[in-house]
């Protein structure tokens, strides 16, 4: 028999581990296996169960990863709140290495990726125009605020393919069009989370600036890593703090228009 949990956590890059005292689970899914097996623990007296999206030591580039099967994997465990940190790039002079966005929109800018549950034979279509549950970006925010962690209540994070960075002419017209980061992996992992009437924050933590930023240099691993090294302890602290002021009751609509739980397999 599976565990339960009521909270998800994604980890990123160089976040492949979060909870100690854990039941480690391998869920199958019709969508093939996860990127890793699930970690299920307890956060202040709160279920919760934990995934790295690149696999245990980032096997698997943005581009690759199995959402569909990560999502479901974690639906079938009982989660319905979902946090997602994610390294992002800035676009913005004023977003700088080491803040924390909480996301309230995307652009996808990917191609060719699986992004969907509803593959048929009837059609299904929910809402996407707001994309981040706004209930969980307040816990979010708040955590961070009292944890002393520079964050930015909202921004746009435009979604690229990868795994290749951004030239400096699509960075400047990123910037231009006014989001504030870039990344590899909140699409489609938002709106396939929508579909299962999960809610869900991406927590952004920026870990360079872009290209096309004016004075930028070009981005390279290196630099991300290291920025990844010095503040990833920090989001674990962000975390912590917010899982359990998470309202164990939903006012939000997440859960419109979603998935029959009747039709998730045993």
């Amino acid at each position: 028999m599976l565990p339960s949990a009521e909270i998800g956590v994604f980890g990123g890059t160089a976040f492949y581990a979060f909870l100690d005292d854990v039941e480690e689970v391998a869920v199958q899914t019709p969508y093939g296996p996860p990127s890793a097996s699930v970690a299920v623990g307890v956060v202040g007296g709160r279920r919760v169960a934990f995934l790295p999206r690149h696999g245990a030591g980032h096997g698997i580039p943005a581009h690759r990863v199995n959402y569909r099967a990560n999502l479901w994997a974690l639906r079938r465990l009982g989660v319905r709140r979902l946090l997602a940190p994610c390294s992002v790039g800035s676009l913005q002079p004023h977003v700088r290495p080491g803040d924390l966005v909480v996301c309230d929109q995307l652009v996808d800018r990917t191609s060719g990726r699986a992004d969907t549950f509803f593959d048929g034979p009837l059609p299904a279509h929910v809402s996407f125009a707001d994309p981040y549950c706004s209930e969980l970006g307040r816990a979010a925010v708040d955590a961070a605020k009292a944890e002393g962690v520079a964050v930015h209540d909202g921004g746009t994070v435009v979604v690229i393919q990868g795994p290749r960075f951004s030239t400096r002419a699509e960075s400047r017209w990123f910037s231009s069009a006014g989001w504030e980061v870039v990344n590899m992996t909140q699409y489609p992992e938002a709106v396939l989370a929508r579909e299962l009437g999960i809610c869900y924050s991406g927590l952004a933590l920026v870990t360079d600036y872009d290209a096309g930023v004016e004075r930028a240099e070009a981005v390279t691993m290196e630099a991300v890593f290291r920025v990844l090294a010095e503040n990833i302890e920090r989001v674990k602290g962000v975390l912590v703090r917010a899982i359990p002021a998470i309202s164990a009751e939903r006012a939000c609509g997440c859960a419109d228009g979603a998935m029959d739980p009747g039709s998730f397999p045993a």
